[in-house]
């Protein structure tokens, strides 16, 4: 039991929550001790409250998941972990997760996440458009929630990029995963009956133009004051190829999982590399 919870709270999709970093990263203080503490207390509670959200939605999609070929191997939906059991540690990590959320705007934070992604489990997620918002807001309430926990003000084109880059990702898992399943279609995610490939196409392809405008733009912003090299606009490239690179393999039909790509894929590695170094360049004002 204690392997198949382990396995539902799924921790390798934790790496997720390091967008939490996001805001700190961007207002280069990252690295300051009371920041990046504050930054690690925000990773942990949202790794609590997202493992509290896997277990829950995998009691709500147990019948579904088992017409899947990868998530009828999931705990609750192969029946090496009870329903209840799943509940239980749901409530628990929710709990702890609200309880050692500081400051309160942090607790905010994980409260409408929580409170968002409930909602989804329990109906949402039939509406279409609806769900992808808030799958989206899933991505953007952790790269938000690093200027609550560290008192970062966030910039307006942070936010857009967060918000737009969250629905390009949530897009292309979809349109992925409808590619691979093919014919069953509406038996694995009964939602995803209701979009077609080429409407999915073009939300991907509206939601990537506009992360690419709003983080030019935040660029050329980040970098027009400052002498020498101008680092921001630099790490443009990077950020744009990495995009371009996901979105081929969402035509691919291989990217249902961005995390796991994130990991396996050296390629995006290396341009994360590149616009990290790029980035961080800018806001050191070197």
């Amino acid at each position: 039991m204690l392997r198949g919870l382990i396995i539902t709270m799924r921790p390798q999709q934790w790496i997720k929550n390091v967008l939490v970093a996001a805001a700190p990263l961007a207002a280069g203080t990252i690295l300051q001790p009371g920041t990046a503490g504050r930054t690690v207390l925000a990773f942990v509670v949202f790794c609590m409250a997202a493992s509290s959200l896997y277990c829950a939605n995998d009691v709500w999609d147990a019948a579904a998941d088992r017409h899947h070929p990868r998530k009828r191997l999931r705990p609750v939906a192969s029946g090496a972990l009870s329903p209840r059991a799943a509940v239980i540690a749901a409530v628990l990590l929710a709990g702890a997760a609200l309880a050692i959320a500081t400051p309160n705007p942090l607790r905010l934070v994980i409260g409408c996440y929580l409170a968002i992604n409930l909602a989804y489990s329990a109906g949402l997620k039939n509406q279409p458009v609806i769900e992808l918002a808030i799958v989206a807001s899933g991505f953007l309430l952790r790269a938000i929630a690093g200027g609550p926990a560290t008192g970062i003000p966030l910039s307006q084109w942070f936010l857009i990029v967060a918000a737009f880059g969250s629905l390009f990702i949530v897009t292309g898992k979809r349109l992925s995963e409808i590619l691979q399943v093919g014919d069953a279609v509406g038996v694995t995610r009964p939602i995803l009956a209701s979009y077609t490939v080429s409407y999915l196409r073009m939300v991907a392809g509206v939601s990537v133009a506009v992360t690419v405008t709003a983080y030019g733009l935040w660029a050329f912003e980040v970098g027009a004051d400052r002498s020498g090299p101008s680092w921001a606009a630099i790490s443009i490239a990077p950020f744009v190829i990495a995009l371009l690179r996901f979105l081929l393999l969402v035509d691919a039909g291989t990217a249902q999982e961005p995390e796991q790509i994130l990991i396996h894929d050296h390629v995006l590695q290396a341009l994360g590399v590149l616009w990290l170094l790029a980035f961080s360049l800018s806001v050191l004002h070197v």
